[in-house]
């Protein structure tokens, strides 16, 4: 008497991977909307808008956590009857990557980031760089997973770990192919590089502007007022008075010459530090660009006055 042969589990289909993926993204969204209600009224905003990326890290990696991490199916993985395959479920090594890749990398690069851009300004390119890596090789995971079929996350390809389905496979219905969006990826991604292939000898020649102005060689970095900002470190405020030129020079604060009582009355009504990047709304109240912005996406009204506020709107100023 032959035993029974045990049938494999196959792997998920695409169309339950897309919706299990966009049903966390769900989940995610709401959870960590739930949590900023609840801190908004214990804390309140100006407290919130100070630690809203470690709200954000830490709502995903509850969420994570509590569900990949304790080798159990997430929200969407549930409503698609999908698994993590069981080989990779059972170790704990995997399914701590599985939560961290995602999540910490990119906390670090937000919070850390700019604190190390002003001591190494070098660094600022090499993640810039890492970043954009980081994003085409998503980019060409994507379409690589609409070919094949597999690995939908970049960090699930890198480790090896496909989805499972507990659904059986009907041999008389054929399953959607996703193909042409994977192939039109791959043609966008080609153009782009071939865009930016044809675009290199150009930048090599040097035009009439850096023949005259020399020390504005380096036009890749930021600007302010159309001039870089790495030759304002050196500012000499004393330069544009004596200029003999009748144009308006551009001009820029030097903040460590300013003294204390005048910074003191240039804080933040949000955030209650030094406003750096000073922007006024269109009721004419002065607020750091960060601060406001992050306001303005939550509630669309002046925290002071209770205007309606247009992030459209906001003005820059660089002077102020």
């Amino acid at each position: 008497m032959s035993s029974a042969r045990i049938p494999s589990v196959p792997l998920a289909q695409q169309a339950q991977i897309i919706r299990a993926h966009q049903r966390d993204l769900i989940h995610v969204s709401s959870l960590r909307e739930q949590t900023e209600n609840i801190l908004r009224s214990w804390f309140g905003t100006r407290w919130l808008t100070r630690f809203d990326k470690e709200v954000e890290l830490s709502v995903r990696l509850m969420y994570h956590a509590l569900t990949t991490g304790r080798a159990i199916q997430t929200l969407g993985e549930e409503y698609t009857n999908i698994w993590v395959h069981l080989k990779w479920a059972r170790a704990p090594r995997i399914r701590a990557a599985l939560v961290l890749l995602p999540t910490i990398p990119s906390y670090l690069l937000a919070r850390l980031g700019p604190p190390l851009y002003a001591r190494y300004p070098r660094s600022k390119d090499i993640a810039t760089v890492a970043m954009n890596v980081i994003e085409l090789a998503s980019e060409i995971n994507v379409a690589l997973f609409y070919i094949t079929g597999v690995y939908y996350r970049l960090v699930q390809r890198l480790l090896g770990v496909p989805h499972t389905s507990a659904t059986p496979i009907d041999p008389n219905t054929r399953p959607p192919s996703y193909s042409l969006l994977g192939v039109l990826i791959l043609v966008r991604l080609g153009h782009r590089l071939l865009s930016y292939l044809r675009s290199r000898p150009s930048r090599s020649v040097p035009s009439v502007s850096d023949e005259k102005s020399p020390e504005y060689d380096n036009l890749d970095g930021p600007q302010l007022d159309d001039r870089p900002v790495s030759t304002l470190l050196n500012y000499d405020p004393e330069a544009d008075l004596v200029s003999t030129d009748k144009e308006e020079q551009p001009s820029v604060i030097d903040f460590e010459s300013v003294p204390a009582s005048v910074r003191a009355g240039r804080t933040c009504t949000l955030c209650l530090e030094e406003r750096t990047a000073t922007c006024v709304t269109e009721c004419g109240h002065l607020f750091d660009w960060n601060c406001i912005y992050s306001w303005g996406r939550e509630r669309a009204e002046c925290p002071l006055c209770r205007q309606s506020l247009n992030l459209t709107r906001l003005l820059p100023i660089h002077n102020l």
